[in-house]
């Protein structure tokens, strides 16, 4: 999972190739993004890495929002296999970073 830091939103990046739309669910609760995805596969004939990477029947990430997302505006999209969620911040989130000098 990759995360962009934008100024209005951030976006969250998530591999999911092979992974139908309908086979991954995006909630939120208690301020938790959960995404989640399952895919049917060939019990049968399972590949047998020497290294894995990425998953191959399921997978699930948590994120915690921190307050910092509009959860009503959340929006997601799927595009040659990476699952894209984008997370509008609140007005809070938008605020400028303040510097801190060192004395």
């Amino acid at each position: 999972m990759n995360i962009a830091d934008n100024e209005a939103n951030f976006e969250v990046y998530v591999y999911a190739l092979g992974y139908d739309k309908e086979n991954i669910k995006i909630s939120v609760q208690d301020d938790i993004l959960y995404i989640s995805g399952t895919r049917s596969v060939d019990e049968e004939n399972l590949p047998n890495f020497s290294k894995q990477e990425y998953p191959i029947k399921s997978f699930e990430r948590m994120l915690n929002l921190n307050g910092k997302v509009d959860v009503t505006g959340i929006t997601a999209k799927q595009e040659d296999g990476i699952l894209i969620v984008t997370l509008p911040k609140n007005a809070e989130a938008q605020k400028p970073s303040q510097e801190i000098p060192v004395n």
